[in-house]
């Protein structure tokens, strides 16, 4: 097993904008106006902008803070290989820290390391969206609240996991207010037996978790539309959301668990940038 956490400190120097402390010459005493305080940009901007992204984030159309799970829920992103689980994850994770949740990304199937890029090009896509010049400072302040745990996907199992966490949070390390899990294999017999294992770890620690579902082409959806992933699983899962390639767009629809119930949201991926965008 792997970990990522980085530290950060906040001892670095910090701009500011300074005011002259005497009036000008031959002014009189009633133009000398009281002294503004020091505006400290990089203090004021990151809190700034912190709040920007919360409001525009599109997973608004989710619910008032992007999430819909409750503490013990389960969410699935199901698509196909390669149309945007990943990325779709990675930004639920950032609306999280965005607000302020522990986010715990556990991956079976990629190391640390790729895992700190999907992060890293997600942020920058996003800034090139906004026109921010500069992420750096607010990544500082979140980056804190992020883990990184790898698995192998045979050695995975919810009591290694619970011991995982009970090390982390015992310790005062990292004590996890959000989950997801990326590369659990959903074809495999045994999935129910896994789930329903991580469904009471997920109660026990109070946590919501998110999972990535891939689905195939070529299998045909159950009398309710659901892929044949889900079937025997279905009924532990409170949110269901689907990628679903259309043309030149990814459009997101919801088979369980959305704001007005099923059906398609008001929101694409972008294949491009694989950025969630409200739709027109």
């Amino acid at each position: 097993m792997a970990t990522d956490r980085k530290q950060v400190t906040n001892n670095g120097p910090q701009t500011a904008i300074a005011f002259p402390h005497s009036p000008l010459p031959h002014a009189s005493p009633a133009a000398v106006q009281p002294q503004p305080a020091v505006i400290h940009l990089k203090e004021r901007h990151p809190l700034m902008l912190k709040n920007d992204l919360i409001a525009r984030n599109p997973l608004r159309v989710l619910g008032p803070e992007g999430n819909p799970l409750i503490a013990g829920g389960f969410g699935g992103v199901l698509a196909r290989a390669g149309v945007g689980k990943t990325a779709f994850l990675v930004q639920l994770a950032l609306d999280g820290l965005l607000n302020g949740r522990n986010v715990l990304h556990i991956s079976l199937q990629d190391p640390v390391q790729k895992v700190t890029l999907w992060y890293k090009e997600v942020l920058r896509n996003i800034a090139t969206f906004y026109e921010v010049s500069d992420m750096g400072a607010l990544w500082e302040t979140m980056l804190p609240r992020r883990f990184i745990m790898t698995f192998r996907v045979e050695g995975f199992s919810a009591p290694k996991l619970d011991e995982r966490l009970t090390d982390l949070t015992e310790q005062g390390i990292f004590t996890p207010q959000m989950m997801l899990i990326d590369g659990l294999p959903f074809d495999d017999p045994q999935t129910r037996s896994s789930l329903v294992d991580l469904k009471r770890l997920a109660q026990d620690h109070g946590l919501p978790i998110w999972f990535a579902v891939r689905i195939h082409r070529h299998e045909t959806p159950d009398d309710d539309g659901l892929p044949a992933q889900l079937a025997g699983i279905e009924d532990l899962f409170e949110v269901l959301l689907q990628l679903m390639p259309e043309g030149k767009e990814i459009h997101v629809r919801a088979l369980r668990g959305g704001p007005e119930g099923r059906g398609d949201l008001p929101l694409d991926l972008d294949p491009a940038t694989m950025l969630l965008k409200a739709k027109h």
